[in-house]
């Protein structure tokens, strides 16, 4: 199974992901819940930070992957979500994503939203992947 990233001459290369990913070969499929940045007792980690709480959500997310028999790098799109209408906090926590997946820059969404699920969560991060 290969994963190719599709980039276009006819769209800017001023941003650091991939416009589109195609996975080829005998696939499967995994797709994630969002992560949170909840430690193991489910409580909300690094109040107010915004890069902190996508540092946990990273990690999270690596695990749910892990999980599912899959990595950060098997990842061919993922969506963001910050509690923010501040584009400098929504910056902040793409910042820590992006050094997550380091070369691999899948497709992605980065939006800001009103509210998130749990108490005083700033971000979260859902994903899919495919794998052999």
């Amino acid at each position: 199974m290969t994963i190719e990233l599709i980039r276009s001459d006819k769209l800017t290369d001023q941003v650091d992901y991939a416009y589109a990913a195609v996975a080829r070969g005998p696939l499967r499929a995994v797709f994630t819940a969002g992560a949170c940045p909840l430690d193991a007792e489910g409580r909300t980690v690094a109040v107010g930070d915004y890069a902190g709480q996508a540092e946990q959500v990273m990690r999270n997310l690596a695990t749910a992957l892990k999980a599912a028999g899959a990595s950060l790098t098997d990842v061919v799109k993922t969506t963001v979500y910050v509690a923010s209408s501040n584009q400098a906090d929504l910056v902040a926590a793409w910042d820590v994503v992006r050094a997550h997946f380091g070369d691999h820059d899948a497709p992605s969404t980065l939006l800001g939203v009103a509210v998130l699920g749990y108490a005083e969560q700033l971000v979260e991060v859902e994903a899919v992947a495919v794998t052999s």
